[in-house]
Formats: C-alpha cells, sequence, structure tokens
C-alpha cells in the first residue's frame, strides 16, 4: 500500500492528472458544443433526428483506441491530436440525448403553449428545455464518464495524462505504478459521475421531480 502512495507523491503526478483533467474537460465542452445546436436543428425533422441518432450509434459503437488510430495518420503525435479523438468520442451520446429528448417532450404540452400565444423560441426556451434537461445531462454524463476513462488511451499518441504512468508501470513491470495510475483514473471517473449526477438533479425542474417521485411509488 505504501508503495501506491507513493506514486502519488511522484513529481510528474500531478502534471500527468493535470493534463488528463484537461484533455476530459475540454473535449466534453467542445463535444456539447457541437453536439446540443445540432440536436436542436435536427430535432424538428423525423429524418434529420433519426440520421443524427444512428450517426450517433455508429460512433459509440466504434472502439475509443480505433478512433485514436483513425485520427493519428492525419494530425500525429500530440495534445492536439487526442484531443480532436476524445470530441469525436465525447459528440455521440450527447447527440442522441439531446434530440431524442426534444423530440420526446409530449405535442400536447407544446399545443397548449402555442394556444397560450408563445412563440417558437420561448416554447424551447421555457418548456421544452426544461422538460428535456434531465435527458441531456444523462447523456453528458455518460459522455463526461466515458472521456474521462478513454483520455488514459491517449498516451498512446503522445496526448499524455495518467496513462503515461499505467504505461511506464507496464514497461518497468512495477505493479506499484500500474495499481496507482489505474486507481487515479478510477477515481476520477466516479468524480465526474457523481458531480454530474448531482448537476442532472440540480438543474432538473422541481415538477419533474416530483413526478418521477410519484411514478416510482
Amino acid at each position: 500500500m505504501g508503495s501506491i502512495l507513493e506514486v502519488f507523491q511522484r513529481p510528474d503526478f500531478l502534471n500527468q492528472l493535470l493534463v488528463h483533467v484537461e484533455l476530459s474537460v475540454v473535449a466534453l465542452l467542445i463535444g456539447v458544443a457541437i453536439a446540443l445546436p445540432v440536436a436542436l436543428i435536427v430535432y424538428r425533422s423525423p429524418l434529420a433526428s433519426a440520421l443524427a441518432v444512428n450517426t450517433g450509434n455508429i460512433g459509440r459503437a466504434v472502439p475509443s483506441l480505433a478512433i485514436l488510430a483513425l485520427v493519428f495518420p492525419l494530425l500525429g503525435f500530440g495534445f492536439d491530436t487526442a484531443l480532436v479523438a476524445l470530441v469525436l468520442l465525447a459528440i455521440p451520446p450527447i447527440l442522441i440525448n439531446a434530440s431524442t429528448g426534444l423530440r420526446q417532450v409530449d405535442p400536447q404540452v407544446i399545443d397548449a403553449a402555442k394556444g397560450m400565444g408563445l412563440s417558437g423560441g420561448q416554447i424551447l426556451g421555457r418548456i421544452q428545455l426544461p422538460i428535456a434537461l434531465p435527458v441531456i445531462f444523462a447523456g453528458i454524463r455518460t459522455s463526461a464518464v466515458q472521456v474521462v476513462a478513454s483520455a488514459t488511451l491517449a498516451t498512446f499518441i503522445g496526448g499524455g495524462g495518467l496513462g503515461d504512468l499505467i504505461v511506464l508501470g507496464f514497461q518497468r513491470n512495477d505493479l506499484a505504478v500500474q495499481i496507482g495510475g489505474s486507481l487515479a483514473v478510477a477515481v476520477l471517473a466516479i468524480i465526474t459521475e457523481v458531480s454530474f449526477g448531482f448537476l442532472e438533479r440540480s438543474f432538473t425542474p422541481r415538477g419533474l421531480l416530483v413526478a418521477r417521485e410519484r411514478r416510482n411509488k
């Protein structure tokens, strides 16, 4: 146990952790910035929405390492290459959940809002987005955890991060370094899951929470 704790005291550990977090956060933010506008554009069209969801499902089916391998010949080694690959991994869950959540809003609710004189933008901002928000946040949470875990593979294309520790442990046959690096990634993924779960509940309208609790009784 002591040798594992020593891994966290290595002079390069903090830098590797910060690079891992930076990769994950920037990739997720770019993924959200791309996926949400696309979902807002396509959700009104059943054909475009189905195309976006199916494309997202294909993207989710591609292994993380395969995406890194596809991006590497185009961009070479480095942080930016790993970032592009992680953005491609981040987009599908967000796009799928956002477009699905917006389309699942009850049409009768939308018709009632139109009858009250709300414009399209008001209906989207005041009704559709708040109702779809739990589903959208679930997609962001899934994407965030996936990105944090997959950022470990960035080491294979020179992206840095905590994957460097795990690879170093394998190279030196040092079990403590392998376990230390793996534990750091696991803890980071758990913190991400819990944090986004809290945010999802915080941003969910209270009426939806009450309705959900009633259904569960």
